[in-house]
């Protein structure tokens, strides 16, 4: 069965994407720890609720009868944001990587992408239950 063309399997793999490119640079950050003057990078944050957001709104849902559920969905600002602390630390190189800061970072994105990879398997694993072929 193809799942590119379902909704959440299209955001599963582009959240996927996103921390596959950001453990690559933060890879190249941890690679260039004593290269003079290199400043790390970090990929900006993917808005992820946005997407769903996004996503849920093309959605054409309708209460047919006076018993159904009506639509409950939070709005996307209740939702609050937290600033990412920088790093202002230099060594003598004139180098701005701090090294711990950046193996948590490789270990959260590690996290993360292990956590929607188990989504993704258990919603495969999901459908194919429901269309009769474990």
């Amino acid at each position: 069965m193809d799942y590119s063309n379902i909704t959440l399997f299209k955001m599963m793999k582009a959240k996927m994407g996103y921390h596959a490119e950001r453990q690559d640079q933060l890879a190249r950050n941890v690679a260039n720890v004593d290269t003079p003057g290199y400043k790390a990078h970090d990929l900006k944050d993917l808005d992820f609720q946005r997407m769903a957001h996004i996503e849920s709104s093309r959605l054409n849902v309708r209460a047919t009868n006076s018993k159904h559920i009506t639509d409950t969905r939070k709005d996307m600002t209740d939702f609050r944001s937290e600033k990412v602390r920088k790093t202002y630390e230099m060594t003598p190189m004139e180098n701005n990587i701090v090294l711990e800061e950046q193996m948590m970072k490789i270990a959260e994105n590690q996290m993360e992408y292990q956590k929607v990879m188990g989504l993704y398997t258990k919603a495969t694993s999901l459908f194919k239950t429901a269309i009769g072929n474990q």
